[in-house]
């Protein structure tokens, strides 16, 4: 293994240009001093994100719209012996890279993720978090949103993200787990976005999701959950 391996942050982007730079600054504020690249990845065919990108050394890539496809893209733009893959409204944890160099140096486990934290005062999101938390030990098996990390060899192996609308990260932790991998979860909260939350109301973002979990898990294919979704989300 690299003595000091590179770390590529992925982040998959739609029409996100408000933030894509303040993620992009509170990273490279984080990274300073560690060995990192960035990679975008924008779902839009006209750019409309990337666009908007200030930094000149960000990784700027655009590719067929949907979270797999895209974080298949950005891992092929990207060099790093380590991928992680971040959602775009959701910070790292200060100690976030170190972290990951410290799971990176023990070769039994094959990547990761983080816990779960979102920016909000409501209690309900506190509820939220520990429900995360105790799901995560017990099914080994972390979300999109908990910032999963993976050695890049490992996930070559494994053939990548599959190109399915929804359930991509279920998917792949499946798959992790299916071939006995090893993930460790960092007892360090990410934060992300309560957005969803706030625009969807708490109850039904909430109850939609765990619906749409049970059903995947009985066998509905993610092209009819990704109908089901977008019925329950469309102004």
């Amino acid at each position: 293994m690299p003595a000091n391996p590179l770390i590529s942050i992925i982040i998959p982007v739609l029409n996100e240009a408000a933030i894509i730079n303040a993620t992009i600054n509170y990273l490279t504020d984080l990274a300073s001093g560690t060995n990192v690249e960035l990679v975008v990845i924008d779902g839009d065919p006209l750019a409309s994100t990337i666009q908007h990108v200030r930094n000149p050394v960000v990784k700027k890539v655009v590719a067929p719209k949907g979270r797999g496809a895209q974080m298949n893209a950005g891992a092929r733009k990207s060099r790093g012996d380590i991928l992680i893959f971040l959602h775009v409204d959701t910070l790292l944890p200060p100690m976030a890279l170190e972290s990951v160099l410290t799971v990176w140096g023990q070769p039994n486990y094959v990547g990761g993720a983080f816990d779960l934290g979102i920016r909000g005062n409501r209690s309900y999101y506190r509820l939220v978090e520990q429900m995360v938390y105790w799901r995560s030990r017990i099914t080994n098996i972390p979300y999109g949103d908990q910032a999963i990390f993976l050695r890049r060899s490992y996930f070559e192996a494994i053939g990548g993200y599959c190109d399915i609308p929804i359930m991509e990260d279920v998917e792949i932790m499946q798959r992790v787990k299916r071939r006995n991998g090893k993930i460790k979860i960092i007892p360090l909260k990410v934060l992300t976005s309560a957005r969803r939350w706030e625009k969807e109301g708490m109850l039904f973002c909430t109850l939609r999701n765990w619906i749409l979990i049970v059903l995947y898990h009985f066998g509905v294919t993610p092209n009819r959950l990704a109908r089901f979704y977008k019925f329950n989300t469309a102004k």
